[in-house]
């Protein structure tokens, strides 16, 4: 900000290209206004126009003409991005070849003499034959390279703003067979008339650029930084190749088979795994155009890169945002893409924190009918993808000779042994699978579950457990919409079955166990039938009492769906035999987590599943008028109970009071048992209206108010 309001800062007027830069500097940092954007972009146009003097340098105002575009595209003209591509064009094909001079110190004994500069060199140190790029070495630079590498980092996004704009084809003689860039050598020694736009200049000398950057990057470099460097224009160059075929479809037959060559050197290389995601979305936008078969390139960036760089956090981030950039490519149910999702999830097991809202949005591209399954067991099962990841990392830096398979005869003692062992091998084979295997039977991973218990506190396992909930949420939420009965029905018998099958952890247990109950009680609404056509599976899990103490989110839920939805009401099927036989199951329960039982050894069960219980076994009875007396009898010791002292002494004061007054609540109103049919058993006509939604929301107050009714004493219970 300026230290005062009359001191105004304007480069209308500002020459000297070194000062020019520093106050547009200041200006472009003033509050981002378009009308001071499009002043420095237009001041700085003006003087790159003009011939620049030696004593100045232009390369002091490239940056800013970069962040103008960024801030402000629109802030040139037509004539004026004609005039700054043309210069472009010069400084990425004409830099000059031979090395800078150093310049003299001044001092006192500085030597007027210099040494003639040297030609550039490789980065491998051979001595350079074809034009200076930015992977060209030298000890220094002239102006025109600096102006070269800078025009280079500018490139990509000066094309995507101004390069598509008023297009002409530059092989618009379709003569596909003639090399562009020997025509352009012909263009710019005919007459004028023949001369490329400037735009079209620009496209072809930058793919030639591009091609010089990936012969380039198949030379050993001396440096280790400059290894690095090269990866990096790789990829860049690649980017830019793909931006101008978009741009102009006559580029893309040249570059296909450059970049499969390319592909071919590289792809057994790990170091240049980030250059193949660039490769592979050039072939993306342009393999049906040009008419190549990719998917060599697509199976083997999809099988082998996450496989083996999982553990790479900055390539997990550029993978996943590959996928969310292509997720057309996932909703083709036989496309190599779509069968890879197991690999996918291995970069978020590893990178979990990070990797969350990626997979929160490419999550839905991956579901359907086909994938629900699988991808369920996927998510409860990746703490231990985890876990898995860090055992398969340790035995890969084992020393070879501790490699070898263990004895079958004897069992391991170690999660490294385990992965080596005969018994244990196929588990991790497939938890570490690459592809989709919709036939295979999850519950094999039962043993390596409680094998990999050692790892359950790794800091990593802990937090990929954290990230599993929120993406169990959205799975249900998603699978909602395009779920028929058959998937329904099948998510709510493996519903139960996993919750027995979780990775030990207790956090993330409770966590999954909230989301499954909430869960539950959806699909059931979606489909009330499934309580009739599930009966035998719902049975056996409301009848076991480990449920209640282990899962009682679970439980709770389950047996408020059964005295919601086993009713006529929802489904014709439904039989007073079927009714009974819950009732009698719900009812052994009841009975086994209310008996007395001596001080020391009556155990505490959440209250809510006591309620729920009698509140369902009340429902069931009103359905099947037969059950009223042995619910009305089983709800009238429920005072004996609350007020026993070995139940006193492990439930609170109002816990108990809770649920004595929901047993008074319940009991009442089966003294009239038209309305107790009606509030719990409406007509089929009636079922799904809004009113009878009312009437169940308002259930308690319902209660209430037949208590009232009936008692004109509080707290007295008849019987």
């Amino acid at each position: 900000m300026s230290p005062c309001n009359d001191l105004i800062l304007s480069c209308d007027e500002i020459q000297d290209a070194k000062l020019l830069s520093l106050v547009s500097s200041v200006l472009l940092a003033q509050g981002n206004k378009k009308g001071e954007v499009s002043a420095v972009g237009q001041r700085i146009v003006k003087v790159l126009e003009r011939r620049v003097p030696e004593s100045q340098s232009a390369r002091y105002l490239l940056p800013i003409l970069s962040n103008v575009i960024s801030l402000s595209p629109e802030s040139l003209t037509e004539e004026q991005t004609s005039v700054v591509s043309k210069k472009m064009a010069d400084w990425l094909r004409y830099a000059s070849t031979q090395q800078g001079v150093a310049q003299p110190s001044g001092g006192f004994f500085s030597n007027p003499r210099t040494r003639q500069p040297g030609p550039v060199t490789e980065i491998d140190g051979a001595i350079a034959t074809d034009f200076f790029t930015v992977l060209s070495v030298g000890q220094y630079y002239t102006e025109d390279q600096w102006l070269n590498m800078q025009a280079f980092s500018m490139l990509r996004n000066w094309l995507l703003c101004y390069g598509a704009k008023g297009l002409k084809a530059p092989n618009s003689d379709n003569k596909s067979g003639t090399d562009r860039s020997v025509m352009a050598m012909v263009s710019t020694t005919s007459t004028p008339g023949r001369l490329l736009p400037p735009k079209d200049r620009l496209r072809e000398k930058a793919f030639e650029y591009c091609q010089r950057l990936i012969e380039q990057s198949n030379r050993r470099p001396l440096k280790k930084d400059d290894g690095d460097l090269q990866k990096a224009c790789l990829i860049e160059a690649v980017t830019i190749m793909d931006v101008i075929c978009k741009q102009d479809s006559s580029y893309v037959y040249r570059a296909v088979s450059f970049l499969k060559i390319l592909h071919g050197r590289i792809s057994g290389d790990a170091t240049y795994a980030r250059a193949l995601l660039p490769i592979a979305q050039f072939f993306v936008n342009h393999g049906k155009m040009a008419a190549v078969d990719s998917d060599a390139i697509y199976k083997h960036l999809l099988t082998d890169i996450p496989a083996q760089l999982f553990h790479n956090p900055s390539l997990a981030f550029e993978f996943v945002q590959f996928c969310k950039d292509n997720t057309q490519l996932f909703t083709e149910t036989s496309s190599i893409f779509r069968q890879s999702f197991p690999n996918l999830f291995k970069f978020l097991a590893w990178n979990s924190p990070p990797l969350i809202s990626e997979f929160v949005d490419l999550l839905p591209f991956l579901l359907d009918a086909g994938t629900a399954v699988e991808i369920f067991h996927l998510l409860l099962d990746l703490p231990c993808l985890t876990a898995a990841l860090d055992i398969q990392l340790r035995s890969a830096a084992l020393p070879t000779s501790e490699r070898a398979a263990c004895d079958p005869a004897v069992k391991p003692t170690t999660c490294l042994e385990a992965f080596r062992h005969p018994k244990y091998k196929s588990m991790f084979q497939y938890l570490l699978r690459t592809k989709s295997t919709p036939e295979d039977a999850p519950e094999r991973l039962i043993p390596l579950r409680q094998l990999l218990g050692s790892l359950a506190s790794s800091p990593r396992v802990m937090q990929c457990a954290e990230t599993v909930p929120v993406l169990l949420e959205l799975f249900f939420r998603v699978v909602a919409e395009f779920a028929d009965g058959t998937l329904i029905n099948q998510l709510v018998v493996l519903l139960l079955q996993r919750s027995d099958q979780l990775y030990e952890i207790p956090a993330f247990k409770d966590d999954v166990y909230r989301v499954l109950s909430s869960q539950l009680v959806m699909l059931c609404r979606l489909r009330p039938a499934l309580v009739v056509e599930l009966s035998t599976e719902i049975l056996e899990f409301s009848g076991a009492v480990s449920n209640i103490q282990n899962k009682e989110a679970i439980f709770t839920h389950m047996v408020w769906a059964i005295g919601e939805y086993m009713s006529v009401s929802y489904d014709k099927r439904c039989t007073v035999e079927q009714i009974s036989r819950f009732f009698e199951t719900l009812e052994a329960m009841l009975f086994e987590i209310t008996q007395l039982r001596p001080l020391a050894s009556t155990p505490s069960y959440a209250p809510r599943a006591i309620s729920v219980l009698m509140a369902t076994l009340t429902k069931l009875a009103a359905r099947s008028q037969d059950l009223i007396p042995r619910v009305s009898m089983f709800l009238s010791k429920m005072r004996t109970f609350v007020q026993s002292p070995a139940v006193t002494s492990v439930y609170s004061k109002e816990d108990l009071e809770e649920i004595l007054i929901r047993a008074t609540e319940l009991m009442n109103l089966l003294k009239m048992p038209s309305v107790a049919q009606f509030v719990f058993t409406p007509p089929v006509d009636v079922a799904s209206t809004r009113f009878q939604r009312e009437v169940n929301d308002s259930l308690p107050f319902a209660l209430r108010i037949v208590t009232r009714l009936l008692e004109p004493a509080p707290g007295f219970v008849p019987g």
